[in-house]
């Protein structure tokens, strides 16, 4: 006997209840009107990219630097409402922000 067996052994009448499964498709995050500026820059001689002006929470702001992150393989951190990404990474970031419902500027270069 498992578990479910012996509650319903001692409860009978009780009717157990599956919790609803909803889907959600976008991530949780802030969709805005403003586009997210891309730009590549050299510091110390190398290259990073930096993703501003998103104007929704700081969290999901980090949560997006994280998938980020994730998906390239690569460091980066998230100061000043900025996503600093090590590397020039500006076509992928891109098509990952678009897949992901955002609108993308490319800046410079």
């Amino acid at each position: 006997m498992d578990l479910q067996d012996q509650l319903k052994n001692l409860f009978p009448e009780h009717v157990s209840e599956e919790p609803e499964t909803v889907e959600d498709t976008s991530d949780g995050l802030w969709l805005q009107d403003d586009p997210i500026i891309c730009k590549y820059e050299k510091r110390k001689g190398k290259p990073i990219t930096i993703l501003e002006g998103y104007t929704g929470a700081d969290s999901d702001f980090k949560q997006l630097a994280k998938d980020i992150k994730k998906q390239l393989s690569v460091g980066g951190s998230f100061k000043d409402d900025k996503i600093i990404i090590q590397g020039d990474y500006r076509d992928k970031i891109m098509a990952i922000l678009k897949a992901k419902g955002f609108k993308v500027k490319r800046v410079g270069g």
